[in-house]
């Protein structure tokens, strides 16, 4: 596959990826609220982790996998790629929902959150990943999109906001150290170690902020756990919205420009506010239409080839 063919395979895998998880905002408000958002981020990684192992075997018994590790050194690459790449992970997930917890509201958690198309290339500066003119304009041009689309009313900035602020960060860093270990390790077994790592650090906020830390709040549980719908929600955001979108971000990365990624990532936004539209009779303001508009026209100009 050639250079050119590989990166528009790479950002239509980006793309779906976005897609995924602009629909799982749907099933992330319902879980959240069944069981709690920390228990809700726990299950779904663990249920995404466990969804990748029978996908590993396939891939290697159709001799599909790139990147199997062999070595002593490829297994360590694995491993600490995966264990960095959960922590990131567990980081921005759980600082999401401590700022939401703490209220800030789900228009000020998007916009916030999705600060980190700005972070992205700030850090690699330092990583020696130079972007150009045209990306530098997407870039603004799809904060100023978002804006449109997610803040309603003044803004400010409490304690809640700041969590969100670092949850950006770490997002940022989630996908560099993706960029930095697409190279040496497999994706998927990659992803796999991720979702198990991600869960094992979830298991601490769901235990003291969910359950209370005692063995009432465990009980307490019970019910929203055999709650189908709950599960409906969980299902979704376990296996496509973890097993299947965290894998194709880890994929379509591959030899992607990481603040290009993080610009095509960037549609969740739009993919959630048009999934709210359809989904739950949500309308759209000409100033959310507004904003979608700027963000799809960032995309595009992010996209146009660098001259010679």
């Amino acid at each position: 596959m050639n250079s050119k063919n590989k990166t528009g395979r790479n950002s239509f895998l980006l793309i779906l990826t976005a897609f995924i998880w602009g629909i799982a905002f749907v099933a992330q408000s319902t879980g959240g609220d069944a069981l709690g958002p920390y228990t809700f981020n726990c299950i779904r990684c663990l249920i995404g982790g466990v969804v990748l192992l029978p996908v590993i075997k396939l891939l290697d018994a159709l001799h599909l996998t790139k990147q199997k590790p062999e070595t002593k050194k490829d297994k360590k690459n694995l491993l600490l790629g995966g264990i960095i790449c959960g922590i990131a992970l567990a980081l921005a997930s759980n600082l999401q929902q401590m700022g939401l917890y703490l209220g800030s509201s789900a228009g000020k958690a998007g916009f916030l959150t999705a600060c980190y198309i700005l972070i992205v290339p700030v850090l690699g500066i330092f990583l020696k990943k130079k972007c150009g003119f045209h990306i530098w304009m997407g870039i603004l041009t799809a904060l100023a999109g978002l804006y449109f689309l997610c803040i309603h009313g003044d803004f400010s900035l409490g304690f809640s906001d700041v969590l969100l602020l670092l949850c950006a960060f770490s997002f940022a860093v989630h996908i560099l150290v993706i960029d930095h270990f697409t190279v040496l390790a497999d994706g998927v077994r990659l992803s796999c170690i991720q979702f198990f790592v991600c869960g094992a650090l979830s298991f601490i906020p769901m235990y003291f902020v969910d359950m209370g830390h005692s063995i009432s709040g465990i009980y307490a549980l019970g019910p929203a756990l055999i709650n189908p719908q709950a599960w409906i929600s969980i299902l979704y955001a376990g296996i496509l919205s973890c097993g299947a979108a965290y894998t194709l971000q880890i994929v379509g990365q591959q030899g992607m420009n990481p603040t290009v990624a993080s610009l095509l990532l960037s549609l969740e936004s739009v993919f959630s506010v048009v999934a709210g539209w359809v989904i739950l009779g949500e309308s759209l303001s000409p100033r959310e239409l507004l904003g979608c508009v700027l963000i799809f026209g960032a995309v595009v100009l992010a996209q146009i080839p660098k001259r010679k």
